[in-house]
């Protein structure tokens, strides 16, 4: 993540200090921006000086002290809540004053992270989505001691690096992953009660939500281990997220999703597939309307830009109406001892 958010910010024309504990890491950084920045000499996206000139902005750091002249610094270690704040407390010291400091952090609370840092009015989050060279949004989490110039400056920033910015309120999972964990999770869930295999409800995912790809394919890029660690980050808020064991058996063995045998189209075997996946879904959506994280309409720019849905929450929750929603949430509200969300009285008007 870290060479990602690097090479987009380099292409961009902003001049990056990598720095890693592994001297490896930082080559195998390098060779990754040489690769793409190569690709796009052959795409035509660049020439050969701009790919130089690109190439030239990544400058690795052999040690924390030459980040000290940043304007922006980027953490984007492992999604680890006592790592990340190992990281801020030996970050700190080294910033300059007036430099922003945000996290790449996809699930844990940035308030919480806040105090390991020093001067916790200029950090932030910025969350990046895999891959960021490629992927266009950034979700921008403002924390609870978050300065309005901060939040200013990296909105520019995303805007000048040619990002598309979501901002949002600080809560576990943010705008995006807070439903996009869930749905995933409610895949395995599928599997565990043996609705179908992970290539039948892939398909049925991709029918349903209008998904490129389905949740376990995706996964299997991204890495269950991830995806595994990301749900479990959203533990705090409540039974409906703890994870599914199909996938915690698949992310605590370092495996990928055997995808298996798609049966083919059955109105019978998919619909129930289908309707569980859309509630895990619209679920954490109205809970987090519930707590303003964020709008309606930039949710499913979220869902639209990073996760490629082609037909996204809450413009599809407006499709179906209220009593339809109700149906399908209702249920499994109950199942997990949750709320039913008061902002299931907007349906019909959420994007309105």
């Amino acid at each position: 993540m870290g060479s990602g958010i690097a090479i987009a910010s380099a292409a961009r024309g902003v001049e990056v200090a990598l720095y890693d504990v592994s001297s490896e890491q930082l080559d195998k950084a390098k060779a990754e921006a040489a690769k793409f920045f190569g690709r796009a000499v052959e795409k035509g996206r660049m020439d050969e000086a701009e790919r130089a000139a690109a190439e030239a902005r990544i400058l690795p750091a052999t040690d924390l002290a030459g980040l000290g002249e940043a304007e922006l610094l980027i953490e984007a270690v492992f999604e680890d809540f006592d790592l990340k704040a190992r990281t801020f407390e030996a970050l700190s010291p080294v910033a300059k004053p007036e430099a922003l400091i945000a996290t790449n952090t996809s699930c844990l609370k940035v308030s919480d992270l806040a105090a390991y840092v020093a001067g916790p009015e200029r950090f932030l989050g910025l969350h990046y989505f895999s891959p960021a060279q490629i992927n266009p949004l950034v979700e921008v989490v403002r924390g609870a001691q978050t300065s309005e110039a901060t939040i200013e400056t990296a909105l520019a920033f995303c805007q000048a690096t040619g990002k598309k910015p979501l901002l949002c309120k600080d809560h576990f999972g943010f705008a995006v992953n807070r439903f996009f964990c869930p749905y995933t999770n409610e895949a395995s869930r599928c599997v565990d009660d043996g609705l179908g295999t992970p290539a039948q409800i892939d398909r049925v995912a991709q029918e349903t939500l209008g998904v490129a790809a389905g949740p376990f394919f995706v996964q299997n890029i991204i890495k269950p281990r991830i995806n595994l660690h990301a749900v479990r980050n959203l533990a705090p808020l409540g039974p409906f997220y703890a994870p599914a064991d199909y996938l915690t058996r698949a992310g605590e063995a370092g495996e990928a999703f055997d995808l298996g045998e798609d049966p083919g189209p059955d109105a019978a075997r998919d619909r129930p597939i289908a309707e569980r996946l859309l509630a895990a879904t619209f679920l954490p959506v109205l809970e987090e309307l519930d707590e303003r994280v964020a709008s309606p309409a930039d949710i499913d720019m979220g869902a639209e830009v990073a996760l490629r849905f082609g037909r996204q929450p809450c413009e599809l929750m407006d499709a179906l109406g209220r009593a339809e929603v109700e149906r399908l949430v209702a249920p499994l509200a109950a199942r997990y001892g949750a709320a039913v969300p008061t902002s299931l009285q907007r349906v019909g008007h959420l994007r309105n």
